[in-house]
């Protein structure tokens, strides 16, 4: 049996979180293992997820409040030993330039087209499978 990947979602709005997990579904793509979603609606729970799981990617809904993804990825670039990659949801696309700065792997746009999402997420499982490897 192949192990599966962990991904945490972050946002504050369940629509968000549930548009994530239907975007990507239970495998992004065909030579990426199977995903299990820990999701989140605040930084605390963010934290207290990455002490308590093996998170593989992380996704981060840069239209949260009051913390917001961008300045939790920063924060989380900061301070986690081995952060896992981050793939940020961004409101318009000229807010590239604020992904850069929070150090985001990857970054899409809302509304999700969940072919961008998944081949983004999968993207990413795979650089995770080939650091952890």
């Amino acid at each position: 049996m192949q192990p599966t990947a962990t991904v945490l979602v972050y946002s504050d709005n369940a629509d968000t979180r549930e548009q994530v997990r239907l975007a990507a579904g239970r495998r992004p793509a065909p030579d990426v293992p199977p995903v299990e979603y820990v999701e989140c609606a605040t930084l605390p729970g963010v934290l207290a997820a990455l002490e308590a799981h093996h998170v593989d990617v992380c996704v981060l809904d840069g239209e949260t409040a009051p913390a917001g993804g961008m300045g939790v990825c920063r924060q989380l670039k900061d301070e986690v030993f081995r952060c896992p990659p981050v793939l940020l949801l961004m409101g318009r696309p000229q807010d590239a330039w604020l992904a850069t700065w929070s150090r985001a792997d990857a970054a899409v746009t809302h509304p999700l087209d969940p072919a961008v999402f998944a081949e983004a997420l999968a993207g990413l499982l795979r650089i995770r499978r080939a650091v952890d490897a």
